[in-house]
């Protein structure tokens, strides 16, 4: 069992901020209104043209739009024609687009061995689901990344207003895109947008019915490590940990009778409980919750994601 620090999660999320807001700057001065829609050639830290087509631009949904929409598109580098369309929102609720654009399956990572605080390196990334797929990455809602609301009402957004508004972006989007009327489409999220992201698929296909036009070519939808119900998503984690042989049997049997198999809402003075819970966060505290088999976090590279608390955090 191994204790992580939050000094090594701080030194990670403070480098990658930096980074991210380089690249921000660079597209604030791409757009000069919220109308516009760029066509970007090339970033800094990139050396030559991008080996991609890079779009990003502005498409307004909700009441008389009055939530501006930014996104980032990718053209597949297959057959874009042919080739699933996929709109991808990005979960928190709160994290922009940028996000899984560069950490995650976009086009481009950053090369954290050849990268400073002032002057970032990025290299194509293997895994990009851009290889076989037409990615739309979205800031949503109103106020993450560069989307932004034109009335105090459209600020504030709820799960299901999320749904609609990622309707209504396809919609819209279709229409100043018509070459992608006919490819198969997907809404697709991660992680807090498992909530949203069947209701717009939902929504989607109730507009279909009702004749909307244009009429969205969708397929379904595609949910990555999403969040679906808090207490029972949580609460599989000890199940998962002990399968995986993160912890032994003796430890899960002992805080699986102590805790009456509810370790989110563990009631405080079960001392029993609270022990077995707190030696389960020493065993698994410098893991990536997303991938176990990365390595452990160091202080000295800030790459992978590591979590103080396995079972709670999101």
């Amino acid at each position: 069992c191994i204790q992580a620090t939050l000094e090594v999660q701080c030194n990670s999320v403070m480098m990658k901020a930096r980074y991210v807001i380089i690249l921000c700057l660079f597209f604030m001065f791409v757009h000069t209104s919220s109308n516009s829609k760029s066509i970007v050639k090339n970033l800094p830290g990139f050396y030559g043209d991008l080996p991609f087509n890079l779009e990003t631009g502005y498409v307004g949904v909700g009441e008389d739009d009055s939530v501006q929409v930014f996104y980032y598109f990718v053209e597949s580098q297959r057959d874009p024609l042919h080739d699933p369309l996929l709109l991808y929102a990005t979960g928190g609720p709160g994290a922009s687009g940028l996000y899984p654009f560069l950490y995650q399956i976009g086009p481009l990572s950053i090369n954290f061995k050849n990268s400073t605080w002032t002057n970032i390196t990025l290299e194509r990334n293997q895994n990009s689901w851009t290889k076989v797929a037409n990615m739309i990455f979205v800031d949503l809602p109103a106020g993450v990344g560069f989307s932004y609301a034109k009335t105090w009402e459209a600020s504030r957004s709820s799960d299901s207003d999320l749904a609609l508004q990622c309707y209504q972006f396809i919609q819209k989007w279709l229409v100043e895109h018509p070459r992608f009327f006919n490819n198969p489409f997907y809404m697709s999220g991660i992680s807090y947008l498992g909530i949203v992201i069947p209701a717009a698929t939902l929504e989607t296909y109730k507009g279909n019915e009702r004749g909307n036009q244009p009429q969205v070519n969708i397929k379904g939808c595609i949910c990555v490590n999403p969040l679906t119900d808090k207490f029972n998503d949580f609460n599989s984690r000890l199940e998962f940990a002990h399968r995986l042989a993160l912890i032994s049997d003796d430890m899960y049997e002992a805080t699986k009778d102590t805790c009456n198999g509810n370790y989110i809402n563990s009631n405080p003075s079960n001392r029993e409980c609270s022990f077995n819970l707190q030696r389960i966060d020493e065993c698994t505290s410098r893991l990536n919750i997303f991938n176990i088999l990365d390595p452990v976090c160091d202080a000295a590279n800030p790459e992978p994601l590591c979590y103080v608390n396995f079972l709670t955090q999101i």
